[in-house]
């Protein structure tokens, strides 16, 4: 028998078993593997935004399905889908400055994208009128 306090620890950890939030650590482990590749002078410029961005998406799902009510989880969904978006955005000036290639810009979009999908989908079961991305 599961007690009270193991029941509570792994209803408060929940979060790790959303496809989104798995989805979003996989964003997070991409952009570290390409930061690897970025030219020192950007370690404290677009790496260190790249870094701060990604990983507010996983943070921030996390943070936001451990409240309760729906308005803050909507909330911090919110902020993971823009923390999303903002990863997408760097990806594409760090291929257009050649640190990463074409097709790791494809394959970050194809993984940002199928997030998005499911960070919304999160997004409306939590009532939210209008989704942040129509799927």
């Amino acid at each position: 028998m599961i007690s009270e306090k193991c029941e509570e620890t792994m209803e408060q950890f929940a979060y790790r078993n959303l496809i989104a939030y798995q989805k979003g650590k996989e964003v997070v482990m991409q952009t570290y593997r390409l930061l690897k590749k970025f030219p020192r002078e950007e370690q404290y410029a677009l790496c260190d935004q790249l870094r701060r961005a990604s990983t507010s998406i996983t943070s921030n799902i996390a943070e936001g399905m451990t409240r309760h009510s729906l308005k803050d989880r909507s909330h911090f969904l919110e902020i993971s889908y823009g923390s999303l978006m903002e990863v997408s955005s760097q990806m594409d000036v760090a291929c257009d400055l050649g640190y990463i290639t074409s097709e790791e810009l494809k394959e970050t979009d194809s993984l940002v994208d199928e997030t998005a999908r499911l960070i919304s989908g999160l997004q409306r079961s939590c009532g939210e009128r209008v989704p942040l991305r129509e799927v």
